[in-house]
């Protein structure tokens, strides 16, 4: 891990080929992701694009930053924002108010998401779910805010479940998200 301020993190982060995020501090490289991976995220986005066709909300993918405080920096696999999108800058690579955060878990950064992540998203006045997407199982766990300070969960566990979303208007089938993603049997 390399020190360094959120200046010089969005300067490296901006020149760099790969994406790093940063805590405290430190920035994070992120490691590629698996076909599983990179799936279910394609998945999700294109089941909340075609959602969003006639709504004042817009996914993003991975490829969008968002600022979680001055020093927290991170690409989320998908982010949903509805009205106008609040930038950092005139660069434009910065989301300031995601209504909606989508990671889809790997075995690298399953710990991170679920702890450190969430609990400093949660911090982000406009971010109404958080939500965890298993990829070696039928999983999703969506964190809603509930009030101050008080956050909700539902788990989904079976691919005949809706997964429902009620801050930005949708529901999508379980089956939509996993479609063509092998789950191995335990």
């Amino acid at each position: 891990m390399i020190k360094a301020t959120a200046e010089e993190y969005l300067a490296l982060d901006r020149a760099a080929q790969f994406r790093s995020e940063l805590l405290d501090g430190e920035m994070v490289a992120m490691s590629g992701g698996s076909m599983r991976h990179a799936r279910l995220g394609a998945n999700i986005f294109g089941q909340f694009f075609v959602a969003f066709q006639n709504s004042e909300c817009e996914a993003f993918s991975s490829d969008f930053r968002v600022r979680v405080s001055s020093q927290m920096y991170v690409y989320p696999d998908v982010i949903v924002v509805c009205g106008k999108p609040v930038l950092a800058d005139e660069r434009q690579d910065i989301l300031l108010n995601p209504a909606v955060i989508v990671e889809v878990l790997s075995p690298s950064t399953e710990h991170y998401d679920r702890g450190v992540k969430f609990q400093y998203c949660r911090a982000i006045e406009s971010l109404r779910d958080y939500i965890l997407v298993a990829q070696d199982r039928i999983r999703i766990e969506q964190h809603t805010r509930a009030g101050a300070n008080a956050w909700s969960l539902r788990d989904y566990q079976n691919a005949g479940e809706t997964l429902t979303i009620e801050s930005v208007g949708i529901s999508i089938p379980l089956e939509r998200i996993y479609r063509r993603i092998e789950i191995d049997s335990q």
